[in-house]
């Protein structure tokens, strides 16, 4: 399986432990772990998941691959700014969001809109209808790492 990890380069700390656990659980679980390669909450999933021997493919946004993380196993240079989202989101099996930018909720979007693709979401975006209940068919909703993992693999 190929879950993207997707989440603020801007992050908070609890966020990057939340990534770091992320990334290392779905190593163990031997899924390949796809980001944008940057720093934030896709630095420490890519930490994560070399921590225990996984793979791990960044898609950058620029013309070069200057940037990177240096845990990734290896990186794709798109050029494309922020369409990159989409390359991420139509790569992955499933796509769990950490924490909450304008970005993450872009691939968020692209992944309910794409349809077939689990979305998990951890100390993140919640989508509510009209009357401000959750929309709990929209995003699944983990309270820990282990459960975000658990929720993307099934």
């Amino acid at each position: 399986m190929q879950i993207a990890i997707c989440g603020p380069r801007h992050c908070t700390e609890q966020d990057q432990t939340n990534a770091y656990q992320v990334g290392q659980l779905l190593a163990r679980a031997g899924a390949t772990v796809i980001c944008g390669g940057g720093t934030g909450v896709m630095a420490a999933a890519a930490k994560g998941a070399r921590s225990e021997n996984g793979l791990v493919i960044g898609v950058r946004p620029n013309d070069s691959a200057e940037g990177s993380s240096p845990d990734l196993s290896a990186v794709i240079v798109t050029n494309m700014g922020e369409a990159r989202n989409a390359i991420i989101v139509w790569s992955a099996d499933a796509v769990i969001a950490i924490g909450g930018s304008w970005g993450t909720l872009s691939e968020i979007a692209l992944a309910k809109r794409r349809g077939g693709v689990r979305v998990v979401s951890l100390d993140g975006w919640t989508l509510l209808d009209q009357n401000g209940q959750e929309l709990t068919d929209a995003i699944l909703n983990a309270q820990t790492p282990q459960e975000a993992v658990d929720l993307a693999l099934q």
